[in-house]
């Protein structure tokens, strides 16, 4: 489990595809706390360490991951959001995210907010995904790109979030653009809701 509270960017050294799985060879500044088997939201995708050498650490990705994320984009040198999973004892400063990735949403706006940027996100949507819980309110949470971020003036199928200097500095919001494909997770607390509607 995690928070959507991102330590830092890891950049992709490597990418080594076999049958349907990809290997991703990273760097970060912790990995000499990492261990194998540790789990490691990468852009909101919670893979296991599987290698941990030369100050590089190795997670794999199945076909499952690469179909509903943007790992299967990623490049030697891209930039990845990367959070290590909650501390039972520490707070809570994001929301709950699981890591499990939803669907990915292209950018297909980005505004000016005297300081900060809103940006303006497009998934796909229909009637069953929104009855599985597939859908934004305002002001309720949203992970994107493994960020946990308030949602503002949402649609059927369309988001803002408004990102602060901090974060697009520190988080790889710094790369995305208008046609850029993020990862979204929606609140799980929605889809345990919409869940029990659709059992009545």
């Amino acid at each position: 489990m995690f928070s959507g509270i991102v330590e830092e960017m890891a950049t992709v050294v490597a990418i080594k595809k076999y049958g349907e799985n990809v290997d991703f060879t990273l760097k970060c500044s912790f990995v000499d706390e990492l261990k194998i088997d540790q789990s490691v939201a990468h852009n909101g995708v919670c893979l296991t360490v599987v290698s941990i050498e030369n100050g590089t650490y190795v997670v794999t990705a199945m076909k499952e991951t690469l179909d509903r994320s943007n790992l299967g984009k990623l490049e030697v040198g891209s930039r990845v959001n990367v959070e290590r999973s909650m501390l039972m004892n520490g707070r809570l400063d994001g929301h709950i995210v699981q890591g499990h990735v939803d669907q990915t949403a292209t950018c297909i706006e980005m505004e000016d907010a005297d300081g900060s940027t809103y940006f303006t996100f497009q998934y796909a949507s229909d009637k069953e995904m929104t009855q599985r819980g597939y859908f934004t309110v305002d002001k309720g949470s949203v992970t994107v790109n493994g960020v946990s971020l308030t949602v503002c003036e949402p649609t059927n199928d369309t988001f803002k979030v408004a990102i602060i200097p901090y974060t697009r500095e520190h988080t790889n919001f710094a790369d995305i653009q208008v046609g850029t494909v993020v990862n979204l997770e929606f609140d799980i607390l929605g889809k345990y809701i919409a869940r029990l509607q659709s059992l009545r």
